[in-house]
């Protein structure tokens, strides 16, 4: 096996095309996200003349966060197999294994709100949306992303991880002490000036094992040697769009750099021509009557002698050019506001827009992330379960969980959108047969509570303890009844009921048939 930095040199030729579009659509958006080579803390970056592109990463950015890692929800559910639901049946051992699974949520998510990870995450999502790639490092007490330029990965043709090589450039002084011996006499470990290049290595090997090792000088430091399977890999590889047959992914802005680039030359062209337009410069005729320099020394209001016809003001005659210029960025401006999420943007400025419009405008601006959603659901919320669950595990803060019975069920993004249709589907459903039979028809034909239980599923609401059980309608019914009963009939409903209890033969059908009988005796 090659060393290394021979491993990462050899991937590095496949990574440079994409490295250099991602600094391209980096100089448009946010240009110190992704510097070009050799820059450092103290390079003075280009700023673009237009904010938009900035503006719509960070707003994208923090949609995708919003979705993606919710505040004070879960995003997943830890699901039972259907083949164990049918082994255990529906009863009081189903019911306590789901209370145990929710407690087992509830811990994960108290896990990643104690790890501070959605700082880190925003990053990464930044990476994505403009370079479309970003490696994830979960370790056991913190989250870390590395940009595109710290890394290579190589993958096979259905996308699986074959490789992962990480560069890190560290002084000496940072490193531990077997790192240091190998490095020999030839390094001045307390020299801060000095650097180090160590790599991190991960390779794929039989039975979805992996094989993880750091490497300094060309020696294996081997306390950092470990082996992991696939579903708690603390290596995240994330893409922003999957292509068949190439290890990276394309940044979402690579898709809209002709709108960024075309938005940039022209608002440069505006901002330089207003600036030119705004300049303010008296011509006088030379071979006039008016004196030049009386002319600027005089005061505000003040009287001199000239002829009006000798003094004139430069103007740039070019308002019809910028209106044309002006009116293509509203264009572009429109565009790139829709595909980077800014709805109040794409909303028609008129006087009477409905609140239905605007429902429906944000809705088809949030549908077209259905695709980036399920790859992040699948390259990053997933492992990240999977990560936390087998660290809290090993640690012994989490009960051992059987992965062929109970599967993670990611619960937001593409999934949110799914159940956002079935929710709008419901409420047409439900107002059109209103409208077309009538009120009376929907008490009649729709099960309220069936809708109550498809519409709370819809909007990701638990329903537990807030709408009743089958049982406690019933129970409440029944106590209905005795009560409408006692005060139409009297005590001798109550011994009628008092008999019916005893003989066991208390529900709401026969409740009603006494009350119908005593009521015809009456």
């Amino acid at each position: 096996m090659k060393s290394a930095a021979g491993m990462y040199s050899m991937f590095e030729d496949e990574r440079h095309s994409f490295l250099l579009r991602a600094r391209d659509c980096s100089k448009l958006t946010l240009p110190m996200l992704i510097p070009d080579e050799g820059s450092t803390s103290a390079t003075k970056f280009p700023v673009p003349f237009q904010g938009l592109g900035a503006r719509g990463v960070n707003h994208l950015a923090a949609s995708l966060l919003m979705s993606l890692l919710p505040p004070n929800q879960p995003f997943f559910r830890l699901m039972l197999d259907q083949e164990a639901v049918r082994q255990i049946g529906e009863g009081d051992i189903k019911a306590e294994i789901d209370a145990t699974l929710s407690s087992i949520e509830r811990s994960v998510m108290q896990e990643i709100e104690s790890l501070a990870i959605r700082p880190v995450v925003f990053e990464a999502l930044k990476h994505l949306i403009v370079g479309g790639n970003a490696l994830l490092h979960l370790d056991k007490d913190r989250l870390r992303v590395y940009h595109l330029d710290q890394y290579t990965v190589k993958r096979d043709p259905s996308g699986n991880i074959l490789h992962i090589v990480i560069k890190e450039t560290v002084a000496p002084i940072a490193l531990p002490e077997e790192a240091l011996a190998a490095l020999g006499e030839d390094c001045d470990c307390d020299s801060m000036e000095e650097t180090v290049d160590i790599y991190t290595c991960v390779h794929a090997s039989d039975n979805d094992r992996f094989e993880a090792y750091q490497e300094v000088g060309g020696v294996i430091l081997e306390s950092t040697r470990g082996y992991y399977t696939k579903s708690n890999l603390p290596w995240f590889a994330l893409r922003m769009n999957r292509i068949d047959g190439e290890s990276y992914g394309r940044g979402y802005v690579e898709e809209y750099l002709g709108d960024l680039k075309s938005l940039e030359g022209l608002t440069q062209a505006i901002v330089e021509g207003s600036a030119a337009a705004a300049k303010v410069l008296m011509l006088v005729n030379p071979n006039g009557l008016t004196n030049p320099e009386s002319l600027a020394r005089s005061p505000n209001g003040a009287i001199v002698e000239g002829v009006a016809t000798d003094v004139t003001v430069l103007q740039v005659p070019k308002q019809a050019d910028f209106s044309i210029a002006f009116q293509t960025i509203n264009s572009i401006t429109e565009r790139l506001s829709y595909a980077f999420l800014l709805a109040e943007s794409t909303i028609r400025n008129a006087e009477r827009v409905t609140a239905e419009e605007v429902r429906l405008t944000t809705a088809a601006v949030e549908r077209q992330l259905g695709g980036i959603y399920s790859i992040l659901s699948q390259e990053f919320q997933l492992p990240l379960i999977r990560r936390l669950m087998g660290v809290m595990q090993k640690a012994k803060r989490l009960p051992k969980v059987p992965e062929e019975y109970v599967k993670p069920l990611i619960i937001t993004g593409v999934d949110a959108l799914g159940r956002g249709n079935d929710l709008q589907k419901l409420d047409t459903f439900l107002v059109g047969l209103q409208q077309i039979l009538g009120p009376e028809a929907v008490m009649q034909y729709v099960d309220v509570r069936e809708y109550l239980t498809r519409r709370a599923a819809a909007l990701g609401l638990d329903t537990e303890g807030l709408v009743k059980s089958e049982e406690e309608l019933a129970q409440a019914k029944q106590q209905a009844m005795m009560q409408n009963m006692a005060t139409q009939l009297g005590p001798a409903a109550i011994n009628q009921v008092g008999r019916a209890v005893t003989e066991g033969a208390v529900d709401p059908a026969a409740l009603s048939q006494v009350m119908n009988q005593m009521s015809g005796r009456s």
